[in-house]
């Protein structure tokens, strides 16, 4: 899957496999070309009288983004809990 993503003001390309799919309850992609190398989660539970959904992002940035790791992964929580107040606000128009 080709995915495109702004983050920190830069636009990124990924190209993504899926590795794991279990329909209705967790799908896991790993990118296969993109600027650095990046695992991601979403998993789907029953929570209430809804559903909970979790996001896990996992990579190993290099160069000077692994310098800046630290400074990257709170800015990445910053973005996907926006992200992720956004589509709970879509899901629930």
């Amino acid at each position: 899957m080709a995915f495109v993503a702004r983050f920190l003001g830069r636009r990124l390309a990924y190209t993504y496999e899926v590795v794991e799919f279990e329909p209705g309850r967790r799908i896991t992609m790993r990118t296969t070309e993109g600027p650095f190398p990046m695992e991601t989660t979403h998993t789907w539970e029953p929570e209430g009288t809804g559903t909970r959904m979790s996001l896990r992002n996992r990579g190993e940035p290099s160069g000077f983004a692994g310098i800046a790791a630290p400074v990257m992964a709170a800015a990445m929580r910053r973005a996907n809990r926006k992200d992720l107040i956004a589509l709970k606000a879509i899901l629930e128009r």
